[in-house]
């Protein structure tokens, strides 16, 4: 099969890299004073933020698009993904204060659940074999 190790890498980054996106937007807004003190205050910074969701949007879109295409022809993945990135696109543009720092992480976590579900779905399909010629 093609590429089922470069997908189950890319399932594992974006595990982590959407983990880490929620982290960061649950925990910027209570540390947002201290950031600067400590040499960290490109963490609060609006393109960082969008360059992170840029990436998990990367990750997201050639990993879960390639597996249900190619492997294992599950929405569930993709629902998913897609539906983090409503909340985390829904969150920090038309919420503010509490609820945004609640709805975006939960946004990022949602997107990490769909690269788990999809990480499953791949590792549980049987790779084609080629038959003997």
């Amino acid at each position: 099969m093609i590429n089922r190790k470069i997908g189950s890498k890319l399932d594992s980054i974006g595990m982590t890299a959407s983990t880490l996106c929620a982290i960061h937007c649950a925990v910027v807004p209570i540390l947002l004073t201290l950031l600067p003190l400590v040499g960290l205050g490109f963490l609060a910074n609006p393109l960082f933020e969008w360059g992170m969701i840029g990436l998990a949007l990367l990750l997201g879109v050639s990993s879960i698009f390639s597996s249900y295409f190619r492997t294992h022809h599950r929405i569930v993945p993709l629902l998913l993904l897609v539906a983090g990135f409503i909340l985390i696109i829904a969150g920090h543009i038309y919420l503010k204060g509490w609820v945004e720092a609640v709805i975006v992480p939960a946004g990022g976590l949602t997107i990490a659940f769909a690269h788990f579900i999809n990480f499953k779905y791949v590792g549980a399909c049987k790779p084609h074999l080629n038959p003997p010629r």
